[in-house]
């Protein structure tokens, strides 16, 4: 089956609505017309911090005010039974995901429903994939990994190049992603999620190798591609015309990409390439820039493993359920470039050049907005994507890029 053939109460339920991110996407949906096209419900594990965010949402949209509210807990699975089993779509911003996420996505394969997050967190997708998704792909269950900033401006800023290629009766070999220019602030959230991942390694190695592994979310089935792993140095891409360094979210994001790839039936091809880095701009300063990437990376990864290093940054860092004020999240922006290489029908040489843009902090003002609006595709769209543990790309695909584009987000081709 591919949508849920039992009556369900509610169409949507976002789970995690009183954190921080959850609390805008909440807003989000509210503030853009959810409540006249979908029946939402608020859920998380304190009753008085749901009613005093509905009562928030309902000075935004008065119709808020009736807004079901459900409550669990991350380590009930009872309860998370009777919210997945009660919705069609559940959305959720509980992390880290590797350390509350399983059991949500558990019970949403069990009963059917569709599921959508923020994770960047490969080792959580890996278990995921692992764990659950043939029983998703038999109860058509679309478990939608990797929906804001990371993943969706490479996965389908990747896919949509892919379509220009097919549009002009050729199709895409290689593309490389440029995270560019861009203004936000930190969450607490985030930053624990990367904790997690740290004390995850330093319990079990096999972690280290999840994460090293350039195609540790492909099909087991399916034999590994040509890339190797993630830029760790300093390069000058003569195409873009500007020095790179590491980009730190390559490494889920990277990943997403090939196994959108795999999930579209190599609709990229089989011997399709992809890298991603972070541009820092022209000459000296660019080059500067770059080495200073390179160096802080690798530094700031390692800091967080050492006990007393680590307490001390934890001390300067927001915490959980903290993060950039209003004023910050709209005074931020992204820019990511891509450059694709492919042949065209005859099978000449053809390079294609995308741009995805966000007029918001990419972690959390462009990031609720993309959350959100996945959250809307599964719930509202018609979609022919079979159910398992999958990719924005391969799940949403056309579907999304449109709803982003009305959303204010640019995906563009150029060239």
């Amino acid at each position: 089956m591919t949508e849920p053939t039992v009556k369900r109460d509610h169409d949507l339920v976002l789970w995690g609505a009183t954190g921080f991110t959850g609390a805008l996407v909440a807003e989000y949906l509210v503030r853009n017309g959810a409540l006249d096209e979908l029946r939402l419900a608020l859920a998380g594990r304190s009753r008085d911090k749901l009613e005093a965010l509905r009562d928030q949402l309902a000075a935004i949209v008065p119709a808020a005010a009736e807004l079901p509210l459900l409550i669990g807990d991350s380590f009930d699975r009872a309860s998370l039974d009777a919210i997945a089993s009660s919705t069609k779509v559940v959305c959720s911003t509980v992390g880290p995901y590797a350390k509350y996420g399983e059991a949500v996505v558990a019970a949403c394969v069990t009963h059917g429903t569709h599921y959508c997050d923020l994770t960047g967190e490969a080792q959580f997708v890996h278990r995921m994939i692992a764990s659950h998704h043939e029983r998703a792909v038999l109860n058509g269950a679309r478990i939608v990994h990797c929906c804001g900033y990371d993943s969706l401006p490479s996965d389908l800023g990747t896919y949509m190049l892919h379509r220009a290629f097919a549009e002009r009766g050729g199709h895409v070999e290689r593309v490389r992603f440029f995270a560019g220019e861009s203004k936000g602030g930190a969450s607490g959230g985030t930053i624990a999620s990367m904790l997690h991942m740290v004390d995850e390694v330093s319990r079990d190695r096999s972690v280290l190798k999840i994460l090293a592994n350039p195609y540790s979310l492909y099909p087991k089935s399916e034999p590994p591609g040509r890339d190797g792993g993630d830029q760790n140095g300093v390069r000058l891409d003569r195409d873009l015309g500007m020095w790179t360094g590491p980009f730190v979210m390559a490494a889920i994001n990277a990943k997403v990409v090939r196994r959108s790839n795999a999930l579209l039936d190599f609709a990229y091809g089989r011997e399709f390439r992809y890298a991603e880095s972070m541009s820092t701009g022209r000459g000296v300063r660019g080059l500067a820039f770059a080495a200073a990437l390179s160096v802080g990376v690798g530094v700031g990864l390692g800091l967080m493993a050492i006990g007393p290093a680590r307490r001390l940054i934890e001390r300067r860092l927001p915490k959980p359920g903290e993060g950039p004020d209003r004023d910050t999240r709209e005074a931020g922006y992204f820019v990511c470039r891509l450059i694709a290489d492919g042949v065209d029908q005859s099978g000449r040489r053809l390079q294609l050049r995308g741009r995805v843009e966000g007029t918001n902090d990419p972690g959390y003002g462009e990031t609720a907005k993309m959350l959100g609006e996945s959250a809307r595709c599964l719930a509202l769209d018609a979609l022919d994507s079979p159910g398992g543990i999958r990719t924005p790309a391969s799940t949403m695909g056309d579907a999304l890029l449109e709803r982003l584009r009305r959303a204010g987000m640019t995906f563009r081709v150029e060239g």
